[in-house]
């Protein structure tokens, strides 16, 4: 008595050749006249688990649920472009290059220009009794929905600010415009106010919306980033109309921002796609 079932045969497997196609029957692909219609086996409903997994990016079926966000790649360019940026700048701000020279003579046209009142608000986004206080609500959201891993990422990301803007201050020594004081690169509160309300927006988008946010038709994912990102272009334009920094110190904090950000958007994406599963 046998201990497996065989297998079923067919016409064309009963033979010791190998089976050929005949003229006269329908191939896998077609339908069952010939027509061209997929196979009753395309088209039947996902009954089975491989079946009932979702597609990938690309829509490949039998896959886990994709990781959101952009693609690797593009993601990994990006971050060496910013990082070969920095370098750039951080070299040309020691070695008072060429660009060094440039930044001064743009940024004395710029010193001073447009309301006082207005460029110190915009300056005061990045200092931390602002920015601080606002990834300090979104850490404390992420608790309170037990997203423990992307409370710590979030606060040790905040805290990476300092850990790497006060070296490079120190090292390079920039004296500080309409000041004699140094250690004006990088900037600092451009910095803080990438990374704060950068993570921020990264916090609330990996954790589900509550159900009244949901059902309200204005909130859109996208909305957060761009908050994030005209809050920090925004405290930059102030640090430098107002005379606090130069435009490089500034550029070279928008640099650093979203590298310091990488590893908290890389848990976010992960915390997405375990709550979209």
């Amino acid at each position: 008595m046998r201990e497996t079932p065989r297998p079923r045969e067919t016409a064309a497997d009963s033979g010791s050749g190998l089976p050929q196609r005949r003229p006269e029957r329908a191939s896998a692909h077609a339908g069952a006249d010939g027509s061209g219609t997929p196979h009753r086996s395309d088209g039947r409903p996902p009954h089975t688990p491989r079946g009932a997994r979702r597609t990938d990016l690309a829509g490949h079926p039998g896959t886990t649920p994709p990781v959101p966000g952009w693609p690797a790649p593009l993601v990994s360019g990006a971050l060496g472009l910013l990082v070969a940026l920095f370098a750039l700048i951080t070299w040309q701000v020691v070695a008072e290059g060429p660009l060094f020279r440039l930044d001064e003579r743009v940024g004395a046209k710029l010193f001073e220009r447009g309301p006082g009142a207005l460029t110190q608000v915009f300056s005061d986004l990045g200092g931390m009794p602002v920015a601080l206080p606002v990834l300090t609500c979104a850490i404390a959201y992420a608790l309170w929905r037990r997203a423990l891993r992307l409370a710590v990422y979030a606060a040790l990301t905040m805290a990476a600010v300092p850990a790497l803007v006060i070296p490079l201050k120190v090292a390079t020594a920039r004296q500080g415009p309409l000041t004699e004081a140094v250690n004006y690169y990088p900037s600092g509160h451009t910095a803080t106010a990438a990374v704060a309300y950068g993570a921020t927006a990264l916090v609330l988008l990996a954790l589900p919306r509550p159900a009244w946010l949901r059902e309200a038709s204005w909130p859109r994912a996208w909305m957060m980033p761009v908050a994030a990102i005209l809050l920090t272009t925004a405290t930059g334009i102030g640090l430098v109309l107002h005379g606090y920094h130069w435009p490089l110190d500034v550029l070279a904090s928008w640099c650093l921002g979203p590298l310091v950000l990488a590893p908290l958007w890389w848990v976010s994406c992960r915390s997405r796609r375990r709550s979209s599963g």
